[in-house]
């Protein structure tokens, strides 16, 4: 179907990010499910922050990448489908971002390394970084009573009336009006295909439905198609701020240094656990561990001072793989610093392609740096590799799934804001979905009218 099809979409749920250590809501592990049954919710397996995009994503992006998908709808607010790499413009978000803010002035869009703090549309913390405008940002992700952006509704809606396979992974397709987007295809002659562990309202609808781990099908899907899915670097922004000011009685030099966000100056820099300084050749420099947000240290010497040069360790929480990274700053306030030119996408390019060679992490590049005579201060901007994901065998696909679909069931609260707030208001959906705990392929091919 896929290799016939001209305009194939995908249209995505939860149960594509289940193996990412997201738990979904329906599944036979899902949170709903669970809470039916009396028993203990599940706990996020790992920071939502820190989430990496399953074999399903990343297969998602080659096939957009061999022209064989022309677009992607999710109802998922994880953010992984704009990290893997897919194009935003290819992808209908529908119920939002997570980790998305927009301004709703001039449209600008924000994507946070960290969770958006609010959500229902509000205004959040932070501006409109266009200098012309300067608008207040608001999140991305819907509360019930709102409606579906019209803007991300109008090319779903557009993507699937011109589809001649829509292929639907990991969805219950209960969700309404989502739910029936897949449907618009059937006028024109399209087909459905759904992939879900449970069955759905639209199984009659499909012209094929397969009863398994959506991972495990696709991975088995890309390996028909001879298509080799990518691994998946995870580059993190963070920057430096260097600043020297005289005192005020004009003695001695107020020396400052910050470890800080891209995203602002009050803004998380949630994958940094702690930093260490050291200064080379200055014993009349304390060192100092930093080990508190915001990062910041403050030191104060004579007026008259050399050229010196800092080392910081940059500690990374748990949940990246590389465990630190150390950086040496020359420092020296009294020649003017000319800032080049950075070709981002190159650099980001090379990062991947180092990391994936050797299959490592800690390759870090220089990306930005701005610097400022007066009052004199310089920020650098670092680019760095924090992880790295591999999707070489469907059999360990289908382990790493199963085993991610166990999490612990130790907490009745799941360690993700946006899965707390659905589970305050699942009342308000409709139906619930027959259970299957069979875990076995099934292969359906419903008996249609059409």
């Amino acid at each position: 179907m896929i290799r016939k099809s001209k305009h194939m979409v995908v249209f995505t749920g939860a149960g594509i990010s289940t193996s990412c250590g997201i738990p979904d809501f329906r599944g036979p592990k899902g949170i709903w499910t669970l809470q039916r049954e009396g028993k203990a919710l599940p706990k996020a397996a790992l920071p939502f922050n820190r989430a990496m995009p399953s074999i399903t994503h990343m297969a998602l992006v080659e096939l957009e990448r061999a022209s064989l998908l022309k677009f992607v709808i999710s109802q998922n607010v994880d953010g992984l489908h704009i990290r893997s790499g897919l194009p935003r413009e290819k992808l209908a978000e529908l119920h939002g971002d997570s980790f998305l803010e927009i301004c709703p002035s001039c449209g600008a869009e924000y994507v946070r390394d960290f969770e958006v703090e609010t959500i229902g549309l509000k205004e959040t913390s932070r501006r409109c970084s266009d200098a012309a405008c300067g608008a207040r940002l608001r999140d991305t992700v819907l509360d019930w009573e709102d409606a579906l952006p019209q803007k991300e509704m109008d090319a779903a809606e557009k993507h699937c009336r011109m589809a001649d396979l829509v292929l639907c992974l990991g969805t219950s397709l209960q969700i309404t009006p989502a739910c029936n987007l897949p449907l618009k295809c059937l006028r024109g002659g399209g087909k459905i295909v759904i992939v879900n562990l449970q069955k759905t309202p639209k199984d009659k609808k499909a012209s094929l439905v397969i009863r398994g781990l959506v991972d495990k099908v696709i991975a088995g899907v890309m390996e028909s198609l001879i298509l080799h899915i990518n691994p998946f670097v995870r580059i993190d922004l963070f920057q430096i701020f260097l600043s020297q000011a005289a005192s005020s009685d004009k003695r001695y030099m107020n020396w400052n240094l910050k470890v800080e966000s891209v995203h602002g100056h009050r803004a998380p820099l949630p994958f940094v656990k702690s930093v260490e300084v050291t200064f080379v050749d200055r014993q009349d420099l304390k060192a100092a561990v930093l080990d508190k947000q915001p990062f910041v240290l403050k030191r104060r010497f004579v007026r008259m001072v050399e050229p010196f040069e800092v080392v910081l360790k940059i500690n990374f929480i748990d949940n990246c793989r590389c465990r630190y990274a150390q950086i040496k700053i020359p420092v020296n306030f009294k020649i003017s610093r000319k800032c080049p030119e950075y070709d981002k996408e190159a650099i980001f390019q090379n990062l991947r392609e180092a990391a994936m060679q050797d299959s490592l992490c800690g390759q870090y590049e220089v990306i930005e740096r701005k610097a400022k005579l007066s009052p004199k201060n310089d920020t650098t901007v670092y680019a760095i590799v924090t992880n790295i994901a591999t999707y070489d065998k469907v059999e360990d696909v289908k382990i790493k799934s199963e085993r991610l679909m166990m999490m612990s069931s130790t907490s009745s609260e799941t360690d993700n804001k946006p899965l707390r707030f659905l589970l305050k208001r699942k009342s308000r959906l409709t139906g619930n979905i027959p259970e299957t705990t069979n875990k076995q392929l099934k292969l359906v091919q419903p008996k249609s009218k059409l």
